[in-house]
């Protein structure tokens, strides 16, 4: 699918943003051009945008998931 149907595929515009120590280490939005993605680990991969309540859900679990990591 290209980034242009992801795009297109609602009418949301969201950032949300995981800061520790003043970096953001876990970013999911869906800025012009780019379509709807996320920032993990330093990595951009495509998300793909079903309802605002399972990018809540997505994103709560990434913080989860990044504070098991990050306290090893």
């Amino acid at each position: 699918m290209s980034l242009s149907l992801l795009r297109d595929a609602h009418s949301y515009k969201y950032r949300l943003a995981y800061v520790v120590a003043g970096e953001c280490v876990l970013r999911y939005d869906n800025e012009r051009g780019k379509g709807d993605h996320r920032h993990f680990a330093n990595v951009e991969t495509l998300y793909e945008f079903t309802s605002v309540e399972q990018l809540c859900a997505d994103f709560f679990t990434n913080v989860q998931v990044w504070n098991r990591w990050s306290s090893r």
